[in-house]
């Protein structure tokens, strides 16, 4: 079964709270994680990498917290993932790091390898605004 990662669920409840608010609130990793019953330390490693690659900005201080930055018409749900757990693969015989200790003997790899390829092009073509709508 494939399933997406749960940081990228995780990154995908933040933005779709993060942008039903106005604009000068700002929100809290707690606040999202309290809400939506999310554990806290993977959700505030997510917002802390999305606020580095500018999707999210962030104000520190008593008031301080997460807002848009970045415009989620533009991001897609593979560009998200790459950002959150370092993209996506099918299977463990694909992508940078082969970890199948059958690889060099498997008969589907060229195989996994289109697949991986139509799954990473669908992923591109959904924008995260499309997601949280």
């Amino acid at each position: 079964m494939f399933k997406i990662h749960k940081k990228v669920k995780y990154a995908l409840i933040a933005l779709k709270h993060i942008s039903a608010q106005k604009p000068e609130y700002k929100v809290t990793a707690k606040e999202i994680c309290t809400k939506f019953s999310i554990p806290f330390d993977p959700t505030s490693r997510v917002l802390q990498l999305m606020a580095q690659q500018g999707v999210l900005k962030v104000e520190q201080g008593v008031h301080g917290g997460y807002g848009l930055k970045g415009d989620l018409d533009r991001l897609s749900v593979y560009a998200l993932s790459q950002m959150v757990v370092g993209g996506l693969a099918v299977t463990d015989c694909v992508g940078d790091e082969v970890s199948c200790e059958r690889a060099e003997h498997c008969v589907l790899k060229g195989a996994m390898t289109k697949l991986n390829l139509k799954v990473i092009k669908a992923f591109n073509d959904v924008m995260v605004s499309e997601m949280i709508g």
